[in-house]
């Protein structure tokens, strides 16, 4: 072999075994997008488990406001339903835009349940209600900041897969880019749920 040719050589070696731990970098970031908003998944079943006990015990309170508790039920629904959708694509940005919808849907039934609870004493002095709204408030935080995790994860991801000269393996593998969770909601509906007594 000429010197050439074990420098060209050289070259292809080191050219393959850089394009084998870009695609392997890529797929470790892929793989940590679902990993990320199974983590906000935790968070919002716990808020889906206490949504329901919260509407409960005001009900027997707030019989003639059978509306609002309605919404709230159905804004549950709602969320639940999409975010089982993006377990099943976490990378996706149609089943993201969706979450992020339902979500917008359920801080605004919250925000009127919230409002509609300040009328009634009886119910802020209800110490289950209290309770429910600590717990709930507290996991509005965690899923506050699963969400940020998931997005610092999609934009590890992106970035990784974006930058030069690795945007080359990740086109010929078809890397393609991860959707983030965005708000929907205006400046006013962004404050977080609290229910407070």
């Amino acid at each position: 072999m000429t010197t050439t040719q074990i420098v060209l050589t050289s070259i292809l070696a080191l050219l393959f075994f850089w394009a084998v731990g870009a695609y392997n970098r890529l797929v470790r970031l892929r793989n940590e997008i679902p990993n990320a908003f199974a983590q906000i998944d935790v968070q919002l079943k716990r808020r889906h488990d206490l949504i329901p006990n919260l509407v409960e015990v005001a009900r027997k309170y707030l019989e003639h406001e059978r509306e609002t508790l309605e919404r709230v039920t159905a804004a549950r629904a709602q969320v639940m339903a999409a975010a089982d959708l993006v377990k099943s694509r976490p990378n996706q940005a149609g089943p993201i835009q969706s979450l992020s919808l339902a979500e917008g849907v359920l801080a605004n039934a919250m925000s009127q349940f919230k409002a509609v609870m300040e009328a009634y004493p009886e119910l802020k002095a209800d110490q289950t209600m209290r309770d429910l709204s600590e717990e709930l408030t507290h996991t509005e935080n965690n899923v506050a900041f699963s969400r940020q995790l998931f997005n610092d994860v999609t934009l590890d991801y992106n970035n990784a897969a974006h930058q030069f000269p690795a945007n080359i393996v990740a086109g010929l593998f078809g890397f393609k880019t991860g959707a983030m969770l965005q708000s929907t909601q205006t400046e006013a509906e962004r404050a977080p749920i609290k229910v407070s007594f």
